[in-house]
């Protein structure tokens, strides 16, 4: 069985992130999604808050059946040996990702190296999103359908409001 982790600090989990998911069982027989917490980001959800909510997205996708949600604190390499997992599934926008992930896959085989990335390409019709965007658009009333999935839709809209 292929088993691969795909971590982010998915503050929230974007339409983007979930075509990545999605796209990785194509290559993977099950993933593990691994919310972190990020300390260079302030985030708008705790760290339990985006494992619920990653949680009922894969349950209104019906993925239950082949991903999961874990968390980690330390080194993702840690968290790889420690499961026996050795690869991490990343996306990749245009341009703006591709020198930091490429940096991180190579210290993360500099540390192990079995651990191996997989990089996907996101889809063009999420290619600028990230959650600062998100988060503007919600605070100034843009719509934001398609972009963050609906089961948590109003949670982030409620959230961003509150400030």
């Amino acid at each position: 069985m292929k088993k691969a982790v795909y971590p982010g600090s998915f503050d929230p989990m974007t339409c983007g992130h979930l075509d990545i998911l999605r796209r990785s069982l194509n290559i993977f027989d099950e993933v593990i999604v691994l919310p972190a917490s990020n300390s260079t980001k302030k985030s708008l959800f705790t760290t339990q808050q985006r494992i619920d909510q990653i949680r009922r997205i894969i349950a209104a996708e019906h993925l239950e059946d082949r991903v999961s949600v874990d968390t980690f604190d330390g080194l993702l390499v840690d968290y790889c040996i420690g499961k026996g997992i050795w690869t991490i599934i990343r996306g990749l926008r245009p341009f703006s990702d591709f020198e930091y992930e490429f940096e991180l896959a190579s210290a993360n085989r500099g540390i192990d190296s079995r651990i191996e990335t997989v990089f996907l390409i996101t889809n063009l019709q999420y290619s600028y999103l990230r959650s600062s965007i998100l988060k503007d658009l919600a605070r100034l009333d843009g719509d934001i359908t398609g972009k963050i999935p609906e089961c948590i839709k109003d949670e982030f809209i409620a959230r961003v409001k509150k400030g």
